[in-house]
């Protein structure tokens, strides 16, 4: 059976978009006189708290940084100028989508199987990056569950229980397709089957409760690679509703 739907994360997974994000949060703190700069290897570090709000308060939390007081009591202003700063280089053609991923959007809709956004970012960025994907492929979503329109962030499932209600599926029907551990995390304790095709910044978790970990979803002439997980069979490069039934089926 193909999967009911398909239920995608955003950061990492639908497009390489965490160094955006980061470079959005130093550009902030210098517009709010933040002495403040999070490198890559801390930004790696501050990913294991999923939001953006949630991360600042880790941050200020963790590492009392200078003006943390200041920046804690600007924290809502803070994080909409980061919003609005990231908003800016997505539309700026900063970010593409990973491969495969336009491809399956698109024949799971032909196909008449929703896609789903299921994300702890907010919608404005999710919006902003599908903008940028092009109208067909924008078109094929049909839940957005992002930011706080549930009460937990991830590792907890509440964003995933909330878009499989709106879908109408039940989660063993379809498919999640994440990049981070506790994207995993919070995909798989909503009883979802989950791939994940692992980032640039992300560890990809439980691998061994995973249907498989790819380096992507493939394109024709770029085939994924497997990286654990699942049987390796011969001809298996891309990421396609028969490919996901079979491994359903399995």
């Amino acid at each position: 059976m193909r999967p009911k739907a398909i239920l995608f994360d955003v950061d990492g997974t639908l497009a390489e978009t965490e160094e955006l994000h980061r470079q959005a949060f130093n550009r902030t703190f210098q517009e709010f006189g933040l002495d403040w700069d999070w490198d890559p290897a801390l930004y790696r570090d501050l990913l294991a708290v999923a939001g953006g709000k949630e991360r600042l308060l880790h941050y200020i939390a963790a590492y009392d940084p200078p003006d943390a007081a200041r920046a804690e009591a600007s924290l809502a202003d803070l994080h909409a100028a980061k919003t609005r700063t990231y908003a800016d280089l997505i539309t700026a053609g900063e970010a593409r989508l990973r491969p495969g991923v336009a491809r399956l959007m698109l024949e799971a809709h032909a196909a008449g199987i929703p896609v789903a956004i299921a994300t702890t970012t907010s919608p404005e960025n999710v919006e902003a990056l599908l903008a940028t994907a092009g109208r067909d492929v924008a078109h094929t979503v049909a839940v957005i569950a992002a930011g706080d329109m549930v009460p937990n962030k991830k590792p907890a499932p509440d964003v995933y229980h909330y878009a499989l209600e709106r879908l109408g599926c039940a989660a063993a029907d379809c498919v999640a397709i994440e990049d981070s551990a506790a994207g995993a995390e919070a995909a798989l304790a909503a009883g979802l089957p989950t791939v994940i095709t692992r980032s640039a910044f992300t560890e990809p978790g439980p691998a061994e409760r995973v249907l498989c970990v790819l380096s992507d979803l493939g394109e024709p002439d770029a085939p994924f690679v497997r990286l654990a997980g699942g049987e390796e069979r011969e001809g298996e490069g891309m990421v396609t509703l028969d490919l996901l039934r079979r491994w359903l089926a399995d």
